[in-house]
């Protein structure tokens, strides 16, 4: 599987021990404005690509109520178009400027991030076997990370573990997005049979724009923070850490997961 060519660019390197020069192949990170109805509501850092699903998913999950996006008819680079028609830019009190490394940064305490999203109501249940089993079937997929190492990931998966999308993203929550956003786009929202597969760490943001998808299962190779606990169990969300090697930490709901 190869890389789409938008999602790597090449450098030169200097290989230590040694000292050969050589090209390499990192992550492309450029950014990306969202607007509603001309007016800029967000720059984000992202790797171009799926830009359309980037912005439905961060609309989404900031509570915007988004309709479609579209490339701007003034063909403006990195830029896209949201369709909102209830959209008041008069609410808008703050800059959704993010950041690659952050997602939330500048949005101060945590009522300040805090989105409409009722709590996750489904009976969805899981064999640990198959959890487990997500994050080398999300790996396989990742072929923009096999040649930089520098992109994050998202998988949706069915109830039976069959991968339905996978996307990559120099930011997590772009990845996120960009998965969320693809859901929006074929009407499966809420996500209240699937599963979502993260390639890191989980962090209160990512939590949040599953809890939005109404998404029952994150699950995560890495660790995750307390405010993602937090919002987890207060949404309940089933949350999946160190998902490794036939083991997982589950740390909210554990009663989907059938160990």
């Amino acid at each position: 599987m190869d890389a789409p060519p938008y999602s790597a660019a090449g450098v030169d390197v200097v290989r230590l021990p040694g000292g050969a020069s050589e090209r390499d192949q990192v992550a492309v990170e450029e950014p990306l404005e969202i607007r509603i109805g001309g007016v800029s509501v967000a720059v984000t850092m992202r790797t171009p690509g799926h830009d359309e699903e980037l912005a439905l998913g961060f609309c989404l999950s900031e509570g915007l109520r988004p309709g479609g996006a579209r490339l701007p008819d003034d063909l403006a680079a990195n830029t896209v178009d949201v369709d909102a028609p209830g959209f008041d830019p008069t609410r808008l009190q703050r800059s959704f400027y993010t950041s690659s490394s952050c997602g939330v940064c500048g949005k101060g305490a945590l009522e300040a991030v805090a989105v409409e999203a009722p709590p996750v109501e489904s009976s969805l249940s899981l064999p640990l076997a198959l959890v487990t089993s997500l994050p080398d079937r999300l790996r396989e997929a990742q072929a923009g990370f096999a040649i930089t190492g520098g992109l994050h990931a998202t998988g949706l998966f069915s109830a039976a573990g069959e991968l339905l999308c996978a996307r990559e993203d120099v930011g997590r929550h772009n990845a996120m997005d960009k998965v969320v956003g693809w859901a929006f786009r074929d009407g499966l929202l809420p996500l209240a049979a699937h599963v979502l597969c993260v390639s890191g760490r989980l962090s209160f943001e990512l939590v949040q724009k599953a809890a939005v998808a109404g998404c029952p299962v994150l699950v995560a190779v890495g660790a995750p923070s307390s405010l993602a606990v937090e919002l987890a169990a207060d949404r309940g969300v089933t949350l999946c850490g160190f998902v490794r090697d036939g083991k997982a930490n589950v740390y909210t709901e554990p009663w989907r997961i059938e160990g």
